[in-house]
């Protein structure tokens, strides 16, 4: 991602910003985006999860009998990563798949279509009608999903232990190496990776251009960039968390 390109992201946010400070929003569009993003991706997400933290813990477990024959701590170790990192950034890449390649089509569409330019005309602002219910439709839905996700990879993980490795249900919810940093730190990525997610998908559907090929540009585009940010945000995140709240 150029630096211009991050430069007019940021530009955007805090126009978005701005625009939710002064109440500029359509509730019944915010809500409408919240059934989409949210409600349409939970299938979607929970077949996705459960299915990696099958994969997970069974991996995971294979690898821990080779080295210490005992699995009792299986289940506290992956519960605290899960939270703290496994959950919101896995979680978050097949969601800006969904999410962001949506955005930014039906964004493109309309540029193209010249529908934005039409609001425009009529002294409507895209940014106050298009983008601000997106935004925050995608901050709230991809939180309250990414933690449902984190309660299927747990389910999906704890039925896999007790098959697979004899690991009892209570010994699998062992809470004593969680802490109230690694919820906290979970909670702030879900945000950042929501407001993230939806902003840059945003600002490449309105930079759309070409017709019905730059739709197709803008949505690769759209997915491409999330999916980069999430993973260079998961590290930022990481490294000021370890350090307010030390794993």
């Amino acid at each position: 991602m150029a630096y211009g390109e991050m430069m007019a992201i940021l530009r955007l946010g805090g126009r978005v910003m701005r625009s939710i400070r002064r109440g500029n929003m359509d509730r019944a569009a915010v809500f409408e985006q919240m059934w989409i993003m949210g409600n349409k991706s939970v299938f979607y997400m929970t077949v996705t999860m459960g299915v990696i933290g099958i994969i997970l813990i069974y991996q995971g477990g294979l690898q821990a009998q080779r080295i210490v024959p005992d699995t009792s701590m299986i289940g506290a170790t992956y519960t605290k990563f899960l939270v703290r990192d496994l959950a919101p950034s896995i979680g978050a890449l097949p969601l800006a798949m969904r999410i962001g390649a949506g955005i930014a089509a039906e964004l493109g569409s309309m540029v193209v279509t010249e529908q934005v330019d039409a609001m425009r005309m009529c002294a409507a602002d895209p940014i106050d009608y298009l983008v601000v219910p997106r935004f925050i439709a995608s901050t709230i839905m991809t939180t309250v999903v990414l933690v449902w996700s984190a309660f299927v990879m747990t389910v999906s993980g704890m039925l896999t232990a007790y098959f697979i490795f004899d690991v009892n249900f209570h010994t699998f919810l062992n809470p004593t190496l969680m802490t109230h940093g690694d919820w906290v730190v979970g909670l702030v990525k879900a945000v950042v990776y929501g407001a993230t997610i939806a902003l840059i998908s945003s600002h490449r559907g309105l930079s759309t251009f070409g017709g019905s090929a730059g739709v197709g540009w803008a949505t690769t585009s759209a997915v491409v960039y999330s999916c980069f940010s999430i993973i260079v945000l998961n590290l930022f995140i990481s490294l000021i968390g370890q350090l307010i709240f030390p794993a």
